[in-house]
């Protein structure tokens, strides 16, 4: 995951406009979920709306996981996300780690067709932070990135907070049973997936 925020705690006062802080505070709330809480379906298609995602959100989130229809979306979804990786220009000294990166999108779509979403949500989390890196250099490790981000573009920088905020989905990696089911993982995880793929 991201390292610049370890809990899920940034606040989101401080940084996101005012009009999103209520869709922002539904799906990850201010201090983490209690045990008896998850993400709702309602909170992540709301999201999935104001990153302008939401008509491929709605219809995905509703297939057969297993089915042809999500095959083909995730093989699109990997065929971008490698696009972008491959055309993000980086230093000499930083071409190993894109090459790094590269091989780490294939996993984890394996573990999205296998439905083991805690696993993924780890391997999501590092996926983001080195895409991060790759567009944003050595700003991605800051602690002000987020406000940076939202800067440049309310959309975009509402997409790396959302980033950030998957840590607090995040048990130890490879633990499994924790308090947030694979649907509510789900939901939240393909939120990533709709707007990389789109992006």
């Amino acid at each position: 995951m991201f390292e610049l925020m370890h809990s899920g705690s940034l606040h989101i006062n401080k940084f996101i406009p005012a009009e999103y802080q209520n869709v922002a505070e539904e799906l990850f709330p201010h201090g983490g979920f209690p045990s008896e809480n998850k993400p709702g379906r309602a909170a992540a298609r709301a999201f999935a709306n104001i990153l302008g995602i939401e008509t491929d959100y709605g219809r995905l989130l509703s297939v057969n996981k297993n089915g042809g229809e999500m095959s083909r979306f995730l093989a699109h979804f990997q065929n971008n996300l490698n696009l972008l990786i491959q055309k993000t220009w980086v230093e000499k000294a930083d071409e190993d780690r894109k090459a790094k990166l590269e091989t780490r999108v294939p996993p984890f779509v394996r573990e999205i067709e296998q439905g083991d979403f805690q696993q993924a949500l780890h391997d999501f989390g590092a996926i983001l932070k080195e895409l991060a890196y790759l567009f944003f250099g050595s700003q991605s490790t800051h602690d002000d990135f987020i406000e940076y981000a939202l800067r440049i573009d309310i959309q975009m920088g509402l997409f790396w907070w959302y980033g950030v905020q998957l840590n607090c989905l995040a048990g130890p990696a490879g633990e499994k049973g924790k308090a947030i089911d694979n649907e509510s993982l789900w939901a939240v995880l393909l939120i990533g997936i709709c707007y990389l793929t789109n992006f």
